[in-house]
């Protein structure tokens, strides 16, 4: 793989960086895989059980786990997708390169720190 400049100092990836941030997505896609796994739980009767003397509340904690896990496991094979198409990197909204340090932090960001910070600004 060759360094990949994908804008001013501040947002140039280069080859390890490209690699290490391609393992992280990867390592994320597996324990949120595992993560969903284990939130379905076991199909043995046993487990169903336990699954009956939940609380109402557990039950909503579980749903809204899995619901998480399942947004950033998308997100993580979207940012992977990306990779291998050439496009990662590039925010989704304004299309100038993300900074470096924002995907070093956040490797599945699909926007630059200010696209994100509008985006999160409209209700």
């Amino acid at each position: 793989m060759t360094d990949q400049t994908i804008g001013e100092s501040t947002t140039h990836l280069s080859a390890e960086d490209l690699a290490a941030l391609r393992e992280n997505l990867q390592e994320q896609r597996l324990f949120r895989r595992e993560q969903l796994r284990q939130l379905a739980g076991p199909t043995t009767s046993r487990a169903e059980d336990r699954l009956q003397r939940q609380t109402p509340a557990q039950v909503e904690v579980r749903i809204k786990l899995a619901a998480s896990a399942r947004m950033v496991l998308a997100d993580v094979e979207a940012a992977l997708t990306r990779m291998k198409e050439g496009m990662y990197g590039t925010c989704h909204l304004c299309r100038r390169p993300v900074d470096r340090q924002r995907l070093m932090i956040v490797p599945q960001a699909r926007y630059c720190a200010r696209c994100q910070q509008v985006k999160e600004a409209i209700p």
